[in-house]
C-alpha cells in the first residue's frame, strides 16, 4: 500500500471554501492510488482567537486547561475535512490525538511526541483511503490531552512520515522555500532543492515554512519532505540529505529574520565547563529551546548569552 502524509496549514484552511480545495486536493492524490494520512491545523486565527479568549477569563490561564480548550481547533478542522472528503465521495474518516494514540511526554503547552500507535493507522487505513488526524496535539501517560507548541502540527506530520516509513508533503500559503522572507524581498528566489541542515538553520533563525523541531526529526530518519502551497499547483521545495552534484555548489543558501527571540545574557560567570554545562542542563529541564549561543571569555570569567523563544523568559 502506497502511503503519503499530507499537513494543511490553519490559512489553507481558514474558510469553507479553502476546506473544499484541499479536499480536491486530497481526492486527487487517492486517485493516484496512495492512501493518505492528513494531518490538520485549526482553522484560520483559531488559535491566537482561543488564546485570547483564555485570557479573557484568567490572566494566567492553566496550562492543562489551555491544553484542553486549544485542541478544540484542530478537531474542528478534521471534522470539517472529512465531511468535505465524504462529500466528494472519498471514503474518509478524523480522528484525533486520543483516539489515534499519539503519546507524549507530560509538559502542557509544549510536549514531545515519545510513539504512536501506527498498527492502528495501518488498520484505520485498510478501511479508509483517507484518514484525517489533528496536529499539534497528543495524550500523555496520565491520559491528559497536551499540545505541542507553536508549529507543531509540521511535527505531528514528520512523526507520522517516520512510523509509516512514508513521503511527507506540507502544504501552507507559501508555494515553496525562498532564500529569504518574499514579503520582505520580493526578489527573492525559490529553491527547487534544499538541504536538511540549511533548513534546519534557517528555521532555527526566523523561516516559518518548517518548524525546526519537525525538520530534526525528518533529517533523523531520512524522511522525504516536500513543501508547497495549497492555493497553487506551483511546484514547491524538496527537502534533502544532499543537493546534486553541481560543479558550483551554493555558498550561502538563504537569510532569515526572528522579531519574536529574547537575549539572555549572563555576566561574569566563571569559566567552567561544568558551571556553563549545568546552566544549560536547568534550562533543557524547563523545556525552553535554546536557539543561538556566544560565549566570550575574559581570563577565568565568561560572559555567557543566549537566545531563547519569546515568552519563556518569564
Amino acid at each position: 500500500m502506497k502511503i503519503v502524509v499530507q499537513k494543511y496549514g490553519g490559512s489553507s484552511l481558514a474558510t469553507p471554501e479553502r476546506i473544499d480545495s484541499v479536499a480536491t486536493r486530497i481526492k486527487r492524490k487517492v486517485e493516484e492510488g496512495y492512501k493518505v494520512v492528513v494531518v490538520a491545523s485549526a482553522m484560520g486565527k483559531t488559535t491566537d482567537e482561543l488564546i485570547d479568549l483564555a485570557k479573557s477569563v484568567a490572566e494566567d490561564p492553566d496550562p492543562r486547561e489551555m491544553d484542553m480548550l486549544l485542541s478544540t481547533g484542530e478537531q474542528i478542522s478534521v471534522a470539517l475535512l472529512a465531511m468535505a472528503l465524504k462529500g466528494k465521495g472519498v471514503k474518509a474518516r478524523s480522528y484525533n490525538a486520543l483516539q489515534i494514540e499519539i503519546k507524549t511526554t507530560g509538559h502542557h503547552t509544549s510536549a514531545r511526541i515519545v510513539d504512536i500507535n501506527v498498527d492502528r493507522i495501518k488498520r484505520l487505513l485498510e478501511e479508509n483511503d483517507v484518514i484525517v488526524v489533528t496536529g499539534f496535539q497528543g495524550v500523555n501517560e496520565s491520559g491528559d490531552l497536551t499540545t505541542l507548541g507553536r508549529g507543531g502540527s509540521d511535527t505531528s506530520a514528520v512523526a507520522l512520515a517516520v512510523k509509516l516509513s512514508c513521503p511527507c508533503e506540507i502544504y501552507s500559503d507559501v508555494d515553496g522555500i525562498y532564500t529569504c522572507d518574499p514579503r520582505l524581498y520580493p526578489s527573492a528566489k525559490k529553491q527547487k532543492y534544499i538541504t536538511y541542515d540549511d533548513i534546519l538553520e534557517l528555521t532555527s533563525l526566523g523561516a516559518k515554512v518548517l518548524h525546526s523541531r519537525a525538520v530534526e526529526l525528518a533529517k533523523k530518519y531520512s524522511v522525504e519532505l516536500y513543501c508547497a502551497s495549497s492555493f497553487s499547483e506551483e511546484e514547491g521545495t524538496y527537502v534533502v540529505g544532499k543537493l546534486p552534484e553541481w560543479l558550483e555548489e551554493p555558498v550561502v543558501t538563504g537569510a532569515s529574520l526572528d522579531k519574536n527571540q529574547v537575549k539572555v545574557t549572563i555576566s561574569n560567570v566563571p569559566n567552567d565547563q561544568r558551571i556553563l554545562s549545568k546552566i544549560f542542563e536547568d534550562v533543557a529541564k524547563a523545556n525552553i529551546n535554546v536557539d543561538m549561543i556566544s560565549l566570550v571569555p575574559v581570563g577565568n570569567r565568561a560572559f555567557l548569552s543566549f537566545t531563547i523563544p519569546e515568552g519563556f523568559e518569564k
